[in-house]
């Protein structure tokens, strides 16, 4: 129990916490707040990976396991068998990761037989799984979005294109390669998009590539909502600004991320969840656009989100509630505070030297004025993942620039094709 829990959950927590616990399946420094914040209310945590390591480190996981992965062909029976086998009836079931809440969506019914569920079903789960999907859905209820277009082949791409620079993603993170993993490609001009679409073309197929308006600004313009939802309707929930990232200029993971208050940002969200009556762990990613002042959405995330240790600093402690709300618990509606931060550490230092030799930055300039600040590895009740977390991340650095250093088991694999979606 912390100091930030609200006056009677203290007992609650312990007393439901005697006869369950959560398994969190795939993930990386998400899983391993989610263990953290379950671990320090005594919940027993079980990991499961066949990816990120760091998560099982952590002195709050009792047990961990690897195993075939999300996309093994007897995947959900082998959860359905840990829990069957350990007598876990009644514990808490985390996807840690894209490819974990596609699997854990397509066997909800079954998974639901023998754990607590706490991602949603695969009508809710493949709008935040395909992108064509998730701004279909945004049009629907009038949730600005990026200008996006669909070509099948690089001639078409290129027609399409009538400002550049233009940004590529594969619609679905399927598969570990060089297009999905760095989650967008930028082309600056008409030969590079062709280039570029005909490498992503390779390695995912024509039918999984959104090409999309380039919106000015970097980490700095990009926003998120988090919150926990029940019932349609939210929990607890802040929004928090992507400070820094890494690469500066073009980043695919947050480095620097601070609580803000941001009234649009928030009623975009809701607007967009609401429609859904969405259940669950949620971060949605908006871009804020001074060409015509709006925040346009970019990603759905019904996971936990790279820095959802953030929650618990701001007084709102996703997973636990998460947690809490799949036992039947009464939780009360709270929002986080603003002018707290996260950091991940071994990521951030280049990032910020990046700022500072451009003069963006003052070396102090950001932790001076939050209140608190958290980091994605490191905690002081808790300092393995801290120590193992920079040559696991230098380690899957070298092997996305060097695929041939990747070692087996790495996560990193050769090129693959998207499969097709379920209707």
């Amino acid at each position: 129990m912390t100091s930030q829990d609200p006056p009677g959950e203290t007992h609650s927590v312990a007393r439901l916490s005697r006869d369950a616990g959560a398994v969190i399946v795939g993930g990386a420094h998400g899983s391993l707040a989610v263990a953290r914040s379950l671990g320090r209310h005594g919940i027993p945590v079980w990991f499961a990976t066949h990816d990120h390591p760091i998560t099982k480190y952590s002195r709050y996981v009792e047990r961990s396991f690897s195993w075939g992965g999300p996309d093994h062909e007897r995947a959900a029976d082998w959860l359905v068998e840990l829990a069957v086998r350990n007598g876990l009836d009644g514990w808490v079931l985390f996807a840690g990761g894209d490819s974990e809440v596609r699997l854990i969506a397509q066997h909800h019914a079954a998974l639901a037989k023998a754990y607590r569920v706490a991602s949603p079903a695969w009508p809710v789960a493949r709008i935040a799984y395909d992108k064509r999907a998730t701004y279909e859905h945004a049009a629907t209820v009038g949730v600005a979005t990026p200008a996006s277009f669909y070509p099948r082949s690089r001639d078409e791409a290129a027609a399409l294109a009538r400002k550049f620079p233009v940004i590529l993603k594969p619609t679905v993170n399927e598969g570990r390669n060089a297009f999905t993993i760095a989650k967008a490609w930028r082309a600056n001009d008409r030969a590079a998009l062709m280039a570029r679409h005909s490498e992503a073309a390779a390695l995912v197929g024509a039918d999984f590539i959104v090409m999309q308006e380039f919106i000015p600004g970097g980490g700095e313009a990009q926003f998120s909502y988090a919150a926990v939802w029940s019932d349609g309707k939210p929990v607890a929930s802040l929004v928090a600004r992507r400070t820094r990232q890494f690469p500066v200029d073009f980043g695919f993971t947050s480095t620097f991320v601070e609580t803000v208050n941001v009234p649009a940002v928030e009623e975009a969200a809701c607007r967009f969840l609401e429609a859904l009556y969405y259940d669950g762990l949620v971060e949605i990613e908006f871009k804020y656009d001074t060409r015509d002042n709006r925040y346009k959405l970019l990603d759905f995330n019904p996971r936990p989100w790279t820095w959802i240790a953030l929650g618990a600093a701001a007084g709102v402690d996703f997973p636990l509630i998460q947690w809490q709300i799949a036992h039947g618990a009464s939780v009360p509606v709270r929002h986080g505070r603003s002018g707290v931060g996260w950091c991940h550490a071994s990521r951030d230092f280049v990032a910020a030297c990046q700022h500072i030799a451009r003069g963006a930055l003052a070396p102090t300039g950001d932790v001076a004025s939050l209140r608190r600040l958290v980091f994605a590895a490191f905690a002081v009740d808790d300092l393995l993942p801290g120590i193992v977390d920079l040559p696991v991340v230098l380690g899957r650095v070298l092997s996305r620039r060097y695929p041939i250093l990747a070692p087996r088991g790495s996560g990193v694999a050769r090129p693959k094709r998207c499969a097709p979606l379920l209707p």
